[in-house]
């Protein structure tokens, strides 16, 4: 595809996969751009399929729009990312990635043990919190949550 062409917003939801109402959202949130024609219908440069790509993929690993607008933010609107930018987004994203996979780990692993929730209402929960000692430390399921922290 000639990467010069204007493409309407019906046809950048065809080729991208995505709704022509995300289209708008991911535009009004200022991750895309596109102009207006005579008529003022929204035109997009081909480039922008490249763009909406990289933002699908983040959205898969979980990347928030926020964090994904600031990545791509970097670079010009509507402009050509190279490898080596998408390197440097993705490996920057990395750290982050790392941290939640083991926080899913670790939940994977605990679900069927304590959590240290303070319930105290398992038969054979290996804390067995006396007194509900681990609410002390703070909210929510205090063993899981250590061994997220143990593992980054």
């Amino acid at each position: 595809m000639d990467s010069s062409r204007s493409l309407t917003v019906g046809e950048v939801a065809k080729r991208s996969g995505i709704a022509v109402s995300t289209l708008h959202f991911y535009e009004s949130k200022g991750l895309i751009a596109s102009t207006r024609s005579a008529g003022n219908q929204r035109r997009f440069p081909a480039l922008v399929l490249r763009t909406l790509a990289i933002i699908k993929v983040a959205q898969r690993t979980g990347i928030g729009l926020e964090e994904i607008k600031k990545a791509i933010g970097k670079y010009p609107p509507n402009s050509k990312v190279t490898a080596a930018q998408w390197r440097e987004m993705s490996s920057a994203w990395r750290d982050d990635l790392n941290a939640r996979i083991r926080t899913l780990e670790a939940l994977r692993d605990s679900l069927d043990n304590c959590i240290g929730c303070g319930c105290l209402s398992l038969d054979d929960c290996p804390l067995r919190n006396p007194d509900d000692a681990l609410g002390k430390e703070g909210p929510g399921p205090r063993i899981l949550e250590g061994k997220a922290i143990q593992r980054r």
